[in-house]
């Protein structure tokens, strides 16, 4: 079963960087497609990236390409979110979670499952 604990969210100033990191304390997580999603006050859960189970397919959704890269490693069974040139629009609450490789493309939160409890990332000078 997987049970997903992020990390590495903070308060950092327009044009910094962090790293989430998505830590899968169960046994499985080498087997799914892992995304992050991102819920700003006020605002709907968004999908922000996924990588499928075997780490080379990576997606992205416009706001963030060029910005964030995914990457993973299966033997920590961590996937990690490598956030650059923050915005203030970045900030909120960002959330990881599991689903199949299929379904990764679309970064569509219906699809997705066992999610974590989420890392507070706040961009602000």
């Amino acid at each position: 079963q997987v049970q997903l604990v992020e990390s590495g969210g903070g308060l950092v100033q327009p044009g910094g960087s962090l790293r989430l990191s998505c830590a899968d304390s169960g046994f499985t997580l080498e087997h799914y497609a892992v995304g992050w999603f991102r819920q700003a006050p006020g605002k709907e859960r968004e999908g922000v990236s996924c990588i499928k189970s075997g780490g080379i397919y990576k997606y992205y959704a416009e706001p963030v390409k060029g910005r964030f890269q995914i990457s993973r490693d299966n033997a920590k069974k961590t996937v990690y979110l490598q956030m650059n040139s923050l915005q203030e629009e970045d900030t909120a609450v960002y959330y990881c979670a599991v689903s199949s490789d299929e379904r990764c493309p679309w970064i569509y939160e219906p699809d997705f499952g066992s999610w974590g409890q989420g890392t507070q990332v706040t961009v602000s000078s």
